[in-house]
């Protein structure tokens, strides 16, 4: 699938993918931290089901990821640098009516967007608990020790499987490690006022970021469904594409 290119505000040069009809209501749907749009969205066939459904997929590589360029600058990464840039992608391609999500990072985008000016018709958080908008630290100091300390985990410990992640999808450790720097935490005042209905998904063995349950009784609009795996075996399974198109046409 090739990708298309648009120029952020800041001239770094940001790629995104289709699946859909032209036509067809826009969904734009953010991937995790050291994945890309192809791993998260469509190599598992989540992309394909929502486009099937009804949908114009529009799924962008984040800053630093995948086909988008990565910047070794710091000035490259500003707090809240990715939620700026989905901003720029809707105002690039023009969208009025639109749904908006995301999975992980994906989602914590997603919400800053929401809290910064986005207005989507419904909205997808996946794979994210109240504590991971609260205080990002938590997960940034984990990936800062993945990143600094390479080759130096037991195989089979989280940090262990973090790296061989980074590994399979080719990331540049150097532009991810100035990118953790750019998270913002969100308040649960900033929370409590999204008032979009919000699809929160999360595996039944993720807890990678803290109560998806949690998060859900914040938000005053919220569906909390839950599908099998772990945080990062949920994103192979076809459940999560389900309850993705299960909420949106609700």
């Amino acid at each position: 699938m090739d990708a298309q290119f648009f120029t952020a505000p800041d001239d770094v040069r940001l790629a995104y993918y289709e699946v859909g009809e032209p036509d067809a209501r826009p969904l734009l749907l953010i991937h995790g931290l050291f994945s890309n749009a192809l791993t998260n969205w469509i190599k598992y066939g989540h992309a394909t089901l929502l486009a099937e459904a009804g949908f114009r997929v529009i799924m962008p590589d984040l800053r630093a990821h995948g086909g988008s360029a990565a910047p070794h600058e710091v000035r490259a990464y500003p707090s809240d640098i990715l939620a700026n840039d989905g901003l720029a992608l809707i105002a690039h391609l023009a969208l009025s009516e639109y749904d908006l999500g995301g999975f992980s990072l994906g989602a914590r985008t997603t919400v800053r967007m929401l809290i910064a000016c986005a207005r989507p018709r419904r909205v997808i958080i996946a794979g994210m608990g109240l504590q991971g908008l609260l205080h990002t630290h938590a997960r940034t100091d984990f990936f800062k020790r993945v990143l600094d300390h390479p080759g130096s985990f037991a195989r089979g410990t989280p940090e262990w499987s973090a790296e061989a992640f980074l590994k399979t999808s080719k990331g540049d450790a150097n532009a991810l490690r100035l990118l953790l720097d750019s998270f913002a935490d969100s308040t649960r005042e900033e929370i409590a006022g999204i008032t979009a209905p919000c699809g929160i998904i999360c595996g039944d063995q993720d807890n990678d970021n803290g109560s998806a349950a949690e998060l859900a009784a914040v938000l005053p609009d919220a569906h909390f469904t839950q599908i099998p795996g772990t945080h990062m075996g949920c994103v192979v399974r076809r459940e999560l594409g389900e309850a993705i198109r299960d909420f949106l046409l609700a």
